[in-house]
């Protein structure tokens, strides 16, 4: 009888798990379909720096994205839909769309935030100091539309000794089996 029990648990465990994998997939096209019609700087292709106006964005990038990268404001901890994510696929810049991480660098930091030990390339993530309350922090952005994406830290686990917290908000995420 427990047997049995365990094995109906399993199996509507593995259900569920199934059924939200092909829900995460079905939100990350949605999404990018949503962003790519909506937002005409979002592109995963295009590199060129944008040199775009707060009120411009404001106009074409959802609320929580505006405020987040625009605004520099943070998700609350552990709230976030990427913070436990071990998906395999590549990150993406939530307002212009910029290439900024595979997910081969995201480690599990415990810190509440999706963290990664190395970017994707020089030019994907940038850096400027931030003394914001009554803190030395390097703040990371997107290094094509300076959208703000969280702070790097010099915790992190080798090679690199980085990581990058990043606010879930600031992120698209296009798993390796969505094409």
């Amino acid at each position: 009888m427990k047997l049995i029990a365990v094995c109906s648990v399993l199996i509507l465990l593995l259900t569920q798990c199934s059924n939200s994998n092909s829900q995460t997939a079905q939100t990350v096209t949605t999404t990018k379909q949503t962003m790519e019609t909506k937002n005409p700087y979002y592109s995963h292709t295009d590199t060129n720096t944008l040199d775009v106006s707060n009120d411009e964005w404001k106009k074409v990038l959802p609320d929580d994205v505006y405020q987040i990268m625009r605004l520099k404001q943070t998700e609350r901890a552990f709230t976030g839909k990427y913070w436990e994510t071990e998906t395999q696929g590549n990150y993406y810049c939530a307002s212009c769309g910029n290439h900024l991480f595979k997910s081969t660098s995201k480690f599990s930091s415990s810190c509440g935030w999706p963290s990664f030990f190395e970017q994707l390339n020089s030019k994907s993530v940038v850096f400027e100091r931030d003394t914001s309350y009554g803190m030395i922090r390097e703040e990371a952005l997107c290094g094509r539309c300076g959208g703000h994406l969280g702070h790097r830290f010099d915790d992190g686990p080798p090679p690199t000794n980085m990581r990058y917290c990043m606010n879930s908000i600031a992120l698209d995420f296009v798993p390796d089996t969505v094409k």
